[in-house]
């Protein structure tokens, strides 16, 4: 009788530690629609506004900011771009400073695709877009 009580005690010990120990967060999927628009004369900037959308309910509007420099000169417009945010749990980690660099030519009607990191987070961005632009570039990508 004492090995079965034993036994009984142990199995509920380790369903009660199993039940308390912390599950890991699945990564969310979280998708950004945006607009964005900026210049850049050796100084790049740009500025915008998204909404991000989780597939687990939670939604955020969102304010955008480029800033950068390097051997660049344009001016350009994204109208309906798409973000997807990969590596995050909870979508308060989409805001801050994501890394951004790239090679960029366009000229009137356009499409592109960029992939920026901030952590183990990462975002890939594309988009269409107007205006005319040349150039080597490097900055960060700001969610706020």
């Amino acid at each position: 009788m004492n090995v079965r009580m034993f036994a009984g005690a142990s199995v509920l010990a380790l369903a009660g530690w199993m039940s308390a120990a912390p599950a890991q967060a699945a990564d969310l999927e979280c998708k950004m629609t945006f607009n964005l628009a900026g210049w850049s004369v050796f100084y790049q900037t740009a500025t915008g506004n998204g909404t991000v959308r989780c597939n687990n309910g939670q939604s955020m509007s969102v304010h955008l900011r480029v800033k950068g420099g390097g051997l660049t000169f344009g001016k350009s417009q994204i109208t309906n771009g798409v973000g997807k945010f990969s590596g995050i749990g909870n979508i308060s980690e989409i805001k801050g400073h994501y890394a951004d660099a790239g090679v960029h030519a366009g000229a009137a009607n356009s499409a592109g695709a960029r992939v920026m990191t901030k952590g183990n987070v990462s975002l890939a961005l594309s988009g269409t877009g107007k205006g005319w632009d040349l150039g080597v570039a490097f900055g960060a990508f700001i969610i706020e």
